[in-house]
């Protein structure tokens, strides 16, 4: 159970990583228009190339899971990328997220404990 905990954990790590990634490209991204420049910049994104690297790491690790470990147990541990994510939105954006969202991710983590055992 270590090692898909461990497995688990790296795949959210890589897949809140990329939606980071991708969030920061957005941001930096020119309004769109059906342009040569604009697909230009879109392709020139480095942000957006980290956003598929991250991703395709991601789902390799996300295949070997699914074909190492029971898919009743793998898949309820992908919401640790909740936890994740909120804490990416705290520290990386910024953003205020107040006590109930946090009570909501450790709901959330606490059922998937439960289903995970």
């Amino acid at each position: 159970m270590l090692r898909l905990l461990t497995f688990s954990v790296i795949q959210s790590a890589l897949l809140c990583l990329a939606q980071i990634l991708l969030k920061q490209a957005m941001l930096t991204m020119q309004k769109f228009h059906f342009t040569l420049s604009f697909f230009h910049s879109l392709l020139t994104n480095w942000w957006l190339l980290g956003c598929g690297i991250s991703f395709l790491f991601a789902g390799g690790l996300w295949v070997y899971m699914l074909k190492v470990f029971p898919f009743s147990q793998v898949y309820p541990l992908t919401s640790i990328t909740y936890v994740f994510g909120v804490a990416a939105a705290t520290w990386v954006f910024h953003e205020q997220v107040n006590s109930i969202q946090w009570l909501g991710v450790m709901l959330i983590m606490a059922g998937t404990a439960l289903i995970a055992r």
